[in-house]
């Protein structure tokens, strides 16, 4: 069993994961990425985590299948033997009106952003010492339902994921281990991201979120010890 903390980062080889994950290895954690069809990304991700001293490897692995999920965390299993942290970072977006949505994207939204959320949470939690750390990624604006015809699938999938944070922050509460939800908006990296002159008209804040400013959320959740079971929205006041 590795001495060391353990990081398992969902989506972790390219853009926001990424970047959680080379963040924590910078905070001591060994990183074990799961990825599902970012090879060069994910080789790459090994590559400058190593080059840096720490210590990475990416798994690939279809969160929204659960035998590869089951697979996936006997390896971590077998290698590290632990994991102290896990970042559902996963987050499939297909903005398609709702009268236009197809039921074969409908089952890939929600088995890769909540069913593989589940499948990830329950493995990860078998091998989680007390004080250990869940932290799924959501979408600014959960905590006011409302109609939302674009999008309406990946919507379903992060308010489920919600309950499921709160659900687990309950039930595993006695073990000391934190569950929360850090929920991004407007990000400069974003597929719908609106132009310089008009964000200002969707973010009070007027500037869209970096990936740094969710990786100074996770940060802050990695040292709030009094604190589970929350979704801390970093979105500049997007979706108040």
């Amino acid at each position: 069993m590795s001495e060391r903390r353990v990081a398992v980062v969902t989506g972790g080889a390219r853009r926001l994961g990424r970047h959680l994950c080379l963040t924590l290895s910078a905070r001591g954690y060994d990183i074990v990425c799961l990825y599902r069809a970012s090879e060069l990304d994910a080789r790459t991700l090994e590559q400058e985590i190593a080059a840096a001293g720490g210590r990475a490897r990416c798994l690939r692995t279809d969160v929204s299948r659960r035998t590869e999920v089951a697979a996936a965390f006997e390896n971590i299993r077998a290698q590290e033997g632990r994991v102290d942290l896990l970042v559902h970072n996963v987050g499939n977006y297909n903005p398609q009106d709702v009268t236009r949505l197809d039921p074969t994207v409908w089952d890939d939204t929600i088995g890769a952003n909540l069913s593989g959320g589940y499948y990830c949470c329950y493995h990860a939690l078998g091998l989680m010492p007390d004080g250990g750390q869940i932290i799924s990624i959501g979408m600014a604006g959960l905590e006011g339902i409302r109609a939302n015809r674009r999008g309406a699938d990946y919507y379903v999938s992060k308010t489920g994921l919600l309950v499921l944070t709160r659900a687990l922050a309950a039930g595993y509460a006695d073990r000391k281990i934190r569950v929360n939800m850090i929920s991004p908006g407007q990000l400069d990296n974003s597929v719908d991201l609106p132009g310089p002159d008009e964000i200002g008209l969707e973010v009070p804040l007027a500037r869209p979120g970096t990936l740094d400013d969710i990786a100074q959320a996770l940060v802050y959740l990695l040292e709030a010890g009094y604190v589970t079971g929350v979704n801390l929205d970093v979105a500049g006041g997007y979706r108040l």
